[in-house]
């Protein structure tokens, strides 16, 4: 049997032991954000400086937000790293494409590549009308697609071709706009009364909270009020402004709440969205300019912003109107793991449950550059999803986005080491490294690091104590990933191991090695923890991580510090091994296919994003806001929303990703 193993190690025997080069200063990096860049974060705007250079993406300064375990969410530069992940995603698909085109050449002959990273897809043809809409435009209308499916006599990927019919033909009327605009009461009308198309040539900077000494510098924001009749789309995009000009949307309800938002998913700087209304009625269309806090404080007040936004010429396009969909259904096993992609006209792909319930969305998302080079799963096109699958039964796929045809492809595998029976994959936690190449997470290469032990008086817990909170950190995380895995996979399949009690292991096939020190100076990598790959369907088995300590360990006050939840009452080595076990789970929860969640909702998970909100959602602090202490929350993996920050949407299932990763059999 060949095991596929995950090492945490601490063979300070083998190899030579740095002093660390610790500081009891609070790391770099604000972790305090106001409530309006919250709001910002919970619609999927970055608050975070957008540097559009490449050269900028470095570990040290930017690293990758997907990836990392960031200490400020104020450092996260999505808009870069989404520019340069969908450029590597196109690069990627290519180079499968190539395969595929080698292997169909070659017949069944060998091509250098996986047979299970080459599949042929069959076509299927849309069986509506073209250019009409009605027939599969809903989950519970879904057009089946019986041969789709992973098992016996089933063919695993399909080509699904198929067009999205063009909405009524509607002339804009031309809006013009008076400054002050800049709040819901003062909105200025479109005329739109349940369907309808309108233009608007203006200003962003203008009014009386623009920029002095013509404003008050609190920011112009321009709202726009539509009525929307049921079962229609609100839609609007700021194509044909100024280049320059970096715009923002977003919908409010009337009673204040956002209900959609946007930055950047039209041209370079520009916006677009579309928002289908479950309520008809008044909605007000918000444009205005980029900033660190971009958001009005209230909606009903125009001079309750920030500042410094981003200003010029803007044109904004505002329509209700019925939009088509289509929706196509496939078979899967719990397990399955299927990824899809789209061009042409599909914008957006979405999967949904046998019950209809949203599980992954994604509108212009493609982060399948960060698969590992053995995933078998697509990428490319306008968008890529995957999905692991929960429950036997029909789900559906949907497509949406402009008019016209598409191309959509979905791929379907078995996951983990169930795609390579008989392997058993192992994780080693390793605790003293020595050296650590750092090149794998975009560091500078091979450095030195401290080991695990070296920090651990900075819990104010003694240097002595070192092993038994490492043995306490191996066996929660063993419990993390083994014991509290159940999800719909009742074998799950891993060892959890401790370097410095199994050396033979590192380096060996199907061996995960997640390393437990060092820090940002040392490894020239700004960061918490960072993960090398995302891999749904765990199709790589030799992926590495990195937890930091310098952070965890600084001085009380940075809410990404153990020591803010310390105090005299703490249970200090329960709480330091508690915490670092959940950051380290958190790492392997990527390797293993999972994305961020929301840190922001009230449901704490494993894989809640970083930048704030560390105590109690991965520390597992609880209530009394001390950690080590009888309400301590035990964190684990759940179903939690997406990061809306990273784009895709929907609920995703992180104990049932993570279940199947470590499939056996």
């Amino acid at each position: 049997m060949r095991r596929n193993i995950l090492v945490a190690s601490g063979c300070a025997g083998l190899m030579a032991v740095v002093t660390p080069a610790l500081s009891t200063a609070a790391p770099s990096g604000d972790d305090s954000i106001t409530p309006s860049q919250q709001t910002a974060l919970d619609l999927g705007f970055q608050v975070a400086p957008k540097e559009e250079n490449a050269a900028s993406l470095t570990a040290k300064v930017n690293p990758n937000p997907y990836l990392a375990n960031l200490p400020s969410i104020t450092d996260a530069n999505y808009f870069a790293w989404n520019k340069l992940m969908h450029a590597k995603a196109e690069q990627r698909a290519a180079s499968k494409r190539l395969a595929t085109n080698r292997r169909e050449a070659l017949g069944s002959g060998r091509t250098g590549v996986s047979a299970r990273a080459v599949l042929t897809p069959f076509v299927h043809d849309e069986e509506e009308p073209t250019g009409t809409a009605g027939s599969n435009d809903s989950h519970l209308d879904a057009e089946p697609i019986t041969q789709f499916g992973t098992g016996a006599a089933k063919m695993p990927a399909v080509r699904i071709l198929g067009s999205l019919a063009a909405p009524p033909a509607s002339t804009p009327r031309t809006v013009t706009t008076t400054e002050d605009q800049g709040a819901i009461p003062l909105a200025t009308p479109t005329g739109i009364t349940a369907s309808g198309s309108t233009v608007t040539n203006s200003v962003l900077g203008d009014g009386p909270h623009g920029p002095a000494p013509a404003g008050d510098g609190t920011n112009d924001f321009d709202f726009y009020s539509v009525d929307v009749a049921a079962g229609l789309t609100l839609t609007a995009n700021t194509e044909g402004s100024a280049t320059t000009t970096d715009t923002i949307l977003v919908v409010y309800a009337a009673d204040g709440t956002p209900v959609a938002a946007d930055d950047d998913s039209g041209t370079g700087l520009l916006s677009s969205l579309s928002y289908k209304p479950e309520v008809p009625g008044t909605y007000y269309v918000m444009v205005g300019g980029y900033a660190l806090d971009p958001l009005p404080g209230d909606p009903f007040d125009s001079g309750s912003g920030a500042g410094g936004a981003d200003t010029g010429n803007y044109r904004v396009s505002i329509a209700s109107a019925k939009l088509d969909a289509d929706f196509y259904s496939v078979r899967l096993r719990p397990g399955d793991t299927i990824g899809s992609t789209g061009t042409g006209a599909a914008i957006g792909l979405t999967v949904r449950t046998p019950s209809g319930e949203q599980r992954v969305g994604g509108v212009g998302t493609d982060a399948s550059f960060l698969y590992p080079p053995t995933s078998p799963l697509p990428g490319g096109g306008n968008t890529a999803i995957a999905y692991v699958a929960e429950e036997a039964g029909w789900y559906s796929v949907q497509v949406t986005g402009g008019t016209g045809a598409y191309d959509v492809l979905v791929e379907g595998y078995r996951p983990g080491t169930q795609g390579d029976r008989g392997r058993r994959q192992t994780v080693l936690l390793d605790f003293a490294p020595g050296r650590v190449n750092t090149g794998t997470w975009g560091g500078p290469g091979q450095r030195d690091v401290s080991p695990f032990a070296a920090f651990v008086p900075q819990w104010g817990i003694p240097r002595a104590e070192a092993r038994r909170v490492e043995n306490r950190i191996l066996n929660l995380v063993r419990r993390n990933i083994q014991a509290e895995l159940s999800g719909t996979n009742p074998a799950v399949n891993v060892d959890v191991l401790n370097a410095r009690t199994n050396p033979e292991l590192i380096g060996q096939e199907n061996v995960s090695r997640i390393y437990i020190a060092g820090t940002i100076a040392e490894t020239g990598i700004s960061t918490i923890g960072i993960a090398q790959y995302i891999d749904p369907g765990n199709f790589g088995h030799q992926d590495e991580a990195i937890v930091l300590l310098d952070v965890l360990s600084a001085a009380a006050g940075p809410a990404s510090s153990l020591n803010t939840y310390l105090n005299a009452t703490s249970d200090r080595i329960g709480f330091v091994s508690g915490a670092v076990a959940n950051v380290t789970a958190h790492e392997i929860g990527h390797t293993i296919g999972n994305y961020h969640t929301d840190n922001a909702d009230e449901i704490h998970n494993m894989m809640d994003s970083g930048g704030a909100n560390f105590g109690q959602n991965l520390y597992g602090v609880g209530p009394d806001n001390i950690g080590g202490t009888a309400d301590d929350e035990n964190i684990e993996f759940v179903t939690d929303t997406y990061s809306p920050a990273e784009g895709f949407t929907g609920l995703e299932n992180t104990e049932n990703v993570s279940s199947w990763a470590y499939a056996g059999r």
